[in-house]
């Protein structure tokens, strides 16, 4: 039965409209995504509602203002500085 199942579906991937393609095969790795159990846990899991820390705020803040002030660096810059 799995084996005719299959054939089906082949057949009908070959009667998709060209311009509908891209969106059969999305589809498709989305159904192939749901079987995995990592990627479907993830997907059921629920939402964090957590809310942040004063502390963890203010880390947030922090970081808005140093790159909106221009006080970053870039990889290449840090691995130098490291010695990596």
């Amino acid at each position: 039965m799995e084996a005719n199942a299959k054939e089906h579906l082949y057949r009908l991937v070959d009667q998709i409209p060209e311009g509908e393609v891209h969106a059969a095969r999305r589809y498709l790795e989305y159904l192939g995504e749901r079987g995995d159990p990592f990627i479907k846990s993830l997907m059921e899991a629920p939402e964090e509602d957590d809310e942040l820390s004063e502390e963890g705020q203010h880390l947030l803040d922090e970081g808005d203002e140093d790159l909106r002030a221009g006080r970053t660096h870039t990889l290449e810059e840090i691995k130098q500085e490291l010695g990596i």
